[in-house]
C-alpha cells in the first residue's frame, strides 16, 4: 500500500478527536485563550449542552486580521518560541481554534483596543473564508455552532445535553478558582445563568462561591515550601467532607490539572481521617520552575508529569498534615448547623420513638448532674500516654457531686471547655466560654490511643518476626529492582528482604503487629504499588490499620461512667492531640454550638 499526504482537514479532523472530546473541552480551550489574552471578563453562553451553541466573549488584548489569519491555522501560536522548557501560558499548542473549524461551524470576531474597527474570520467542516470587517468591541468573540456537524458519529458519544452543560459549569467553576481576579458569567438557554464576580487577591472569597460559603467556616490554610517548590491553598477540616472526589481542585503554575499523584497525596494526606467512601474538600495550588514539570503529557493538557514525583507527593502530605495537626481538630460547623436544624420549634421526634412529654410524674428522682460521677462500677489504674486504660479495673469510691461541684472544675477559657455531665454514659457535656461542647467519649479517645500508637510506629524500628524459612517470591527482574530501592524504608517497618537471584526476592523478616502474614502477597501488592506510584506506603498504611483497630479495641467504651477530673483529662488531650477531631473511622469526636446559636433557638437574640 502507498504512502499518500492526508488533507489539512483530515488532519485537523483527528486532531480534533484528541484536542476536543466533547463541548466541554472546546469551552476549556476558549477560555484559556481567552485568559491567555489578559481578559478579566469572560462571558460563556451555550444551547444543547453546548452541542448546537458555545459562545465565548472575553475583553483581553484582541487580534488584528493577521493574527486571525493565523490563528485557525495548525501550529500558529503566540505563547511559546523554540522550547518547552519554559511554557507561563495556559495554551500553547495551536491546535484548539483549527480542531475545532475542522469540526465545527467556527466564527471569531475581534478588534484590538487600539483599533478602529474589528474583524471576523469563519470555518466551517474546515474551510476557511476570507476576513471581512466586524462591527466588535474590543476584545474577542468566538462562537462555535453544531459541534461534530463533520463527524457525525462523534455525536453518538456525547452524553446528554444536560450532562453536556454539567461538564462545561464544572470547567468554568475550575478557571474561576484559579483566577479570582477574573469576572465569569455561564448563561444560556439551557442553564440558568451562573455568575461568579471577581474577588481580586481573596482567593478564599472565591473559593466559597464555588464550594458554598461553609467552606470558608471549615477550611484550613496550606503555605509550605521545599526545594523550591512551593504549595499554598486551602483545605478542609477532615469532618467537612463530601461524597466525592469533585470537590478537589488542583492547579500547577495556575494550569487547573486532574493529576492522579496530587489526588494520591491528598487521600494519603488525610488517611485515617475520614471515613470510607467520602472525601476531603481541598484546594491546591502547586508553584515551580517550568521546566520541573512537563504540561506537553497529553493534548487536553489536564495532565502533567513532575520531573519528581516524590517530592511533589512528600510536601503535599506533609503540608496538608501538618496544617490538620495546628488546626484540624476543630469540629466541622456543619456539624452544629445539623444539631440546630434538629433543634427547630416544630421539630418531631421519629414515630418509631415518640417523645413523651415532661412532667413531674416522669422526671428522673435525682438532679441531672448526678450521672456526672455517682454510683460508679468502675475504676480506670492505670494509663496510656496520660490517658485513662479501659483494660485495668476495680472498685470506684462513691462520688456524689453538689450543685456548685461544676464550679471547682476545669475552667472553661479552654478550647473544649470544662465537664459539666455525662449523658447515657458515653457523651460528655461541657461548657466552653462562649457556648457548649458535646463530646463521643469512645470515639475521642479511640482517636486520642490510635494517634499515640502512630506515633510509636515512626518514632522506632518496628519488631519484626524472623520466618524460619524465608519465603521466595518470583518477580519480574523489574518489579525486584524497585523493591530494593525502598528495602531500607519497609526494613524500619520489620520487613527484610534482599535479592534472591535475578528475578526473585527473599522475605526473611515480617512486621510482628501483622500477625501471620500472607508474604508472597504483600511483596507484590507493594511492587504494584511502587510502579504505579513510585511510593511503598502501603506497608504503612496496613499497619497504620492495625493500629486503628487495637485502639478501636483498647479505648473507653460507650456506656462506661467517668469521673469529672477523667472526663476533664480527656478533653485536655484532645486539645493537643492532631487529628482529634474525628475518630479513626472519620466519624467527628465532638459537636460544638455557640452560645448565639442557643439564644437564637429560645428567641433570645
Amino acid at each position: 500500500m502507498a504512502i499518500r499526504q492526508l488533507s489539512e482537514t483530515l488532519i485537523n479532523q483527528i486532531a480534533a478527536g484528541e484536542v476536543i472530546e466533547r463541548p466541554a473541552s472546546a469551552a476549556k480551550e476558549l477560555i484559556e485563550n481567552a485568559l491567555d489574552a489578559g481578559a478579566t471578563r469572560i462571558e460563556i453562553a451555550t444551547s444543547g449542552g453546548g452541542k448546537s451553541l458555545l459562545r465565548v466573549s472575553d475583553n483581553g488584548s484582541g487580534m488584528d486580521t493577521l493574527d486571525l489569519e493565523l490563528a485557525v491555522r495548525r501550529h500558529c501560536t503566540s505563547k511559546i518560541s523554540d522550547t518547552l522548557d519554559d511554557i507561563r501560558t495556559l495554551g500553547f499548542r495551536g491546535e484548539a481554534l483549527p480542531s475545532i473549524g475542522s469540526v465545527a461551524r467556527l466564527s471569531i470576531s475581534s478588534r484590538r483596543r487600539d483599533s478602529a474597527g474589528g474583524n471576523e474570520i469563519a470555518v466551517a467542516g474546515g474551510k476557511i473564508t476570507h476576513i471581512r470587517p466586524s462591527a466588535a468591541n474590543p476584545g474577542t468573540i468566538v462562537e462555535v455552532r453544531d459541534l461534530f456537524f463533520a463527524t457525525p458519529a462523534r455525536l453518538k458519544f456525547l452524553k446528554t445535553e444536560k450532562a453536556e452543560a454539567a461538564a462545561i459549569t464544572e470547567v468554568v467553576k475550575r478557571m474561576a478558582i484559579a483566577f479570582p481576579g477574573v469576572r465569569f458569567v455561564l448563561s444560556g438557554t439551557d442553564r440558568t445563568t451562573l455568575e461568579f464576580p471577581a474577588t481580586g487577591d481573596d482567593h478564599l472569597a472565591r473559593m466559597a462561591q464555588i464550594l458554598g460559603k461553609d467552606f470558608r467556616d471549615n477550611a484550613i490554610e496550606l503555605d509550605a515550601e521545599r526545594e523550591g517548590i512551593s504549595l499554598t491553598g486551602f483545605t478542609g477540616v477532615p469532618t467537612f467532607n463530601r461524597g466525592n472526589s469533585a470537590h478537589q481542585y488542583a492547579f500547577v503554575n495556575g494550569r487547573p490539572v486532574q493529576d492522579k499523584l496530587i489526588l494520591s497525596a491528598i487521600r494519603g494526606a488525610y488517611a485515617e481521617t475520614i471515613p470510607s467512601g467520602r472525601y476531603p474538600v481541598a484546594v491546591l495550588s502547586l508553584a515551580l520552575d517550568p521546566a520541573l514539570v512537563d504540561v506537553n503529557v497529553h493534548p487536553a493538557k489536564s495532565d502533567v508529569r513532575f520531573r519528581d514525583p516524590q517530592l511533589v507527593r512528600g510536601l503535599i502530605i506533609g503540608a496538608i498534615r501538618q496544617a490538620l495537626a495546628r488546626d484540624g481538630s476543630r469540629a466541622a460547623t456543619t456539624g452544629g448547623d445539623g444539631m440546630l436544624r434538629a433543634f427547630r420549634p416544630g421539630y418531631q421526634a421519629s414515630p418509631q420513638q415518640p417523645q413523651q412529654p415532661w412532667s413531674a410524674a416522669t422526671s428522673p428522682s435525682r438532679p441531672f448532674y448526678q450521672g456526672v460521677g455517682n454510683g460508679f462500677g468502675e475504676r480506670p489504674q492505670a494509663s496510656f500516654d496520660g490517658l485513662v486504660s479501659p483494660t485495668a479495673r476495680s472498685e470506684a469510691p462513691t462520688f456524689s457531686p453538689t450543685p456548685s461541684a461544676p464550679e471547682t472544675e476545669a475552667p472553661t477559657r479552654y478550647p473544649l471547655g470544662a465537664a459539666r455531665a455525662q449523658i447515657h454514659e458515653n457523651y460528655i457535656v461541657a461548657q466552653t466560654d462562649d457556648g457548649l461542647v458535646i463530646v463521643d467519649q469512645h470515639a475521642a479517645h479511640e482517636r486520642l490511643v490510635f494517634e499515640a500508637m502512630r506515633k510509636a510506629l515512626h518514632s522506632k524500628r518496628l519488631a519484626s518476626q524472623v520466618l524460619l524459612i524465608p519465603e521466595i517470591v518470583d518477580l519480574p527482574e523489574e518489579d525486584c529492582d524497585r523493591l530494593m530501592q525502598f528495602s531500607s524504608e519497609l526494613g524500619e517497618l520489620g520487613l527484610a528482604i534482599e535479592r534472591f537471584g535475578p528475578g526473585a526476592i527473599a522475605v526473611r523478616e515480617t512486621p510482628a503487629m501483622l500477625g501471620e502474614v500472607d508474604a508472597s502477597g504483600l511483596i507484590r501488592q507493594l511492587a504494584d504499588e511502587i510502579a504505579e506510584w513510585d511510593t511503598a506506603s502501603g506497608l504503612a498504611a496496613k499497619l497504620e490499620y492495625v493500629a486503628a483497630t487495637m485502639a478501636c479495641h483498647g479505648s473507653v467504651r460507650s456506656g462506661r461512667r467517668l469521673r469529672p477530673e477523667e472526663m476533664n483529662a480527656l478533653l485536655r488531650q484532645m486539645e493537643v492531640t492532631p487529628g482529634s477531631g474525628q475518630c479513626n473511622h472519620g466519624r467527628p469526636t465532638f459537636i460544638e454550638l455557640k452560645l448565639s446559636d442557643i439564644e437564637r433557638l429560645f428567641g433570645r437574640s
